[in-house]
């Protein structure tokens, strides 16, 4: 009998790129049954095997086989896993030869097991306008993204430092607005923004909290260090897949998962749940054991998933805008027992949706006297309307300055270099270059309403310079970052691909940081953009205890032996 080769033996480093050789005479399997003349999608689950061609492509029996000549792709850019070509980083040396150590076969089984997990439970997200269908199952890499607990220290001090920042400044300028009368931030830069709420001004909410829960977006540069690109705090998403990430890798690799000494992340529902409670409202009648739910836009939301699974892992009422009411400024939750009283709405509706009395007319997702009912203090919103102020893009240029003006520190995770369409300099020096840059507009998310200069064609510039031109206000300009690579399994292969990471911070009583967070994946080749939306996936974040250098891998290696 043949032995089967492993990818040591085929002398490729991982991450190499395979060329693509497969038996078109084999069948492929789809985890729930082989493919033949006679074979139909039976229910949901297939028929979403069927549209997911990342999933289509990491399910054929035969392993795609590797080309020797090929090589992996070294950038200017930083490469997570490997130091130097071939020689891996000290905190990924188990990882890497556990990867040389298996046949193609079995990398292809882990996978096709990871994906098929994937699409029993359900996680999709939404991508609206697709011609294939706007239900997709989530993208998802085995290959984990390693963290060692030095970096994450640091990660973690800058996000709360950031974070307590922000809410400071939020708070500042919805009652006495001393950093806009010092002139630190433009007045006018905040008024402007249409996520500030002229209804928060003088609203005190609990603890002085405006974001509790918060995304934040890091990239690292090629030096190795990493810095803030964006600050998410309306509504940020893409938790449950950090989670789910993380499920699907300790079933895949559960014995170096145990030995590589990774920090858990199982229990960030539960510290969500915690810091929810601790912003119950004074008038609670139970305060320990707040009524808290979850409102979602409902099953067409592109987060839906996540609503769902949150809202279950949490132990708390999923609801939609018409399941709530409003009574005498009381927010009351319809049961089969009849009515009660709510407490803390972790929201997942946009400002302008919440309620049809207060914002957007012909909302039919909020609910009617909500903001009257916020604003007794009779109920508790996460997060609170109007922190999509501290999340726009040129409002973002200036939190360095803000972290300084409220807490006398230097930023410890700096901004990367943004420039603003209403400077005039600014604006200048990003017309004259703009094949160069990445415009963003200062409130969109998800990739869109983005123009990547070096990606760009003269038209798409020309249009993007007629808007600025026309709302400058709209939009910002920042370099075309190099994102650090790491490597990604793709079609049989394994090869670098752009990322980014968005760890999550909780604000309440204390500030919590779950070790690790959402990796996003540029899985499309040369592309920088990760968002799910524009083709991105995703990959578990490990974040190692304290003591994992050579020892560690010393151990592992004896282990494997």
């Amino acid at each position: 009998m043949k032995p089967k080769k492993s990818l040591d033996e085929s002398r490729i480093c991982i991450g190499q790129r395979r060329t693509p050789s497969l038996d078109s005479n084999a069948p492929l399997v789809t985890g729930l049954e082989s493919a033949s003349e006679h074979t139909a999608p039976r229910d949901r689950a297939t028929s979403l095997l069927a549209e997911s061609s990342m999933t289509a492509t990491a399910l054929p029996q035969r392993v795609r086989v590797p080309s020797p000549k090929a090589s992996y792709r070294f950038e200017a850019s930083y490469d997570e896993m490997f130091e130097a070509p071939c020689v891996p980083r000290e905190h990924y040396h188990a990882l890497h030869k556990t990867l040389l150590g298996l046949p193609p076969e079995e990398l292809r089984k882990r996978q096709q097991a990871a994906d098929l997990t994937f699409l029993h439970e359900g996680i999709t997200f939404t991508v609206y306008g697709s011609k294939e269908g706007t239900e997709k199952i989530f993208p998802n890499d085995l290959v984990p993204r390693i963290i060692p607990s030095n970096e994450w220290t640091k990660i973690e001090k800058g996000l709360t430092q950031r974070l307590t920042a922000l809410n400071l400044f939020l708070r500042d300028i919805y009652h006495e607005g001393r950093i806009l009368s010092e002139g630190l931030v433009p007045r006018e830069l905040v008024y402007s923004c249409r996520h500030f709420r002229r209804e928060m001004r003088g609203l005190n909410v609990p603890r002085d909290i405006y974001a509790s829960i918060c995304g934040t977006d890091l990239v690292r540069l090629p030096d190795g260090s990493f810095a803030v690109l964006e600050d998410n705090l309306r509504v940020p998403s893409g938790v449950s897949y950090m989670l789910a990430n993380r499920k699907v890798l300790k079933r895949v690799f559960p014995t170096m998962f145990r030995d590589y000494g990774v920090w858990p992340v199982d229990h960030y529902p539960q510290a969500l749940l915690a810091t929810l409670r601790s912003l119950a409202p004074e008038n609670c009648a139970y305060r320990q054991d707040p009524t808290t739910i979850l409102l979602t836009p409902g099953v067409s939301n592109s987060a839906y998933f996540e609503h769902t699974f949150l809202a279950q892992q949490m132990g708390i009422e999923l609801v939609e805008g018409r399941d709530l009411l409003v009574h005498d400024n009381i927010v009351y939750m319809r049961t089969t027992a009849g009515l009660r009283r709510v407490d803390v709405i972790y929201r997942r509706v946009d400002d302008d949706f919440l309620d049809p009395l207060c914002f957007r007319p012909d909302s039919i997702l909020g609910v009617p006297g909500l903001f009257n009912a916020y604003r007794a203090g009779n109920v508790t919103l996460a997060n609170a309307i109007g922190t999509g102020v501290a999340d726009d893009k040129a409002v973002y240029a200036y939190v360095p300055e803000i972290i300084k003006f409220y807490l006398s520190e230097e930023a410890i995770l700096p901004n990367v270099q943004t420039y603003l369409m209403t400077n005039h300099s600014h604006r200048t020096y990003a017309l004259e270059n703009m094949e160069k840059l990445v415009v963003k507009a200062v409130g969109e998310s998800g990739g869109y309403g983005m123009l990547i200069g070096p990606q760009s064609t003269a038209q798409q510039r020309e249009e993007f310079r007629a808007r600025i031109l026309d709302e400058p206000r709209n939009y910002i300009a920042q370099p075309t970052l190099s994102l650090s690579r790491a490597p990604c399994l793709i079609d049989g292969g394994v090869e670098s691909r752009h990322i980014d990471l968005r760890p999550y911070i909780l604000m309440g009583e204390k500030v919590t940081l779950v070790p690790g967070g959402l990796t996003r994946v540029a899985l499309r080749k040369g592309s920088l953009v990760v968002n799910s939306s524009q083709g991105g996936g995703s990959k578990d974040t490990w974040v190692l205890r304290e003591g994992n250098g050579e020892d560690r891998v010393a151990k592992i290696a004896t282990l494997r032996r």
